[in-house]
């Protein structure tokens, strides 16, 4: 299969598997030694199991869905739709792919800075 197919194929399975609660298929789509970090709010979590945790204990009704997905070899960028609860908002992830197919960094970027909620600082590390 072509590199960049496989590549917008895994995005798009990550952001339906985080859409859905999928947390077993959105674990399988992730390299052990990822690295998730969101720049607005000066966070970084390290490994699967972390980031894993991370999303299942995400606060919040919170929705997405790919709005467009731009892809390069084992780079993409997707254009997302969010909603926590009422509110819209737009954000873009980029993300890297391993030799495997599996991702292995993720970058969240929000529209506005804002300090992070409490009760995660048991898997982040703030720069």
């Amino acid at each position: 299969m072509d590199e960049t197919l496989r590549t917008r194929q895994v995005v798009h399975a990550y952001v339906d598997c985080a859409e859905r609660r999928d947390w077993a298929g959105f674990g399988a789509l992730l390299a052990e030694d990822v690295v998730y970090e969101m720049p607005q709010t000066r966070e970084r979590i390290r490994g699967k199991p972390a980031f894993l945790q991370f999303n299942t204990e995400y606060p919040g009704d919170w929705h997405l869905a790919v709005r467009r997905v731009v892809a390069d070899g084992r780079h993409a960028a997707a254009w997302l739709d969010t909603r926590v609860g009422a509110e819209r908002q737009e954000a873009c992830v980029w993300l890297e792919m391993s030799d495997e197919g599996l991702i292995s960094r993720i970058t969240d970027y929000w529209p506005e800075p804002y300090e992070p909620p409490a009760g995660r600082e048991h898997l982040v590390e703030r720069w």
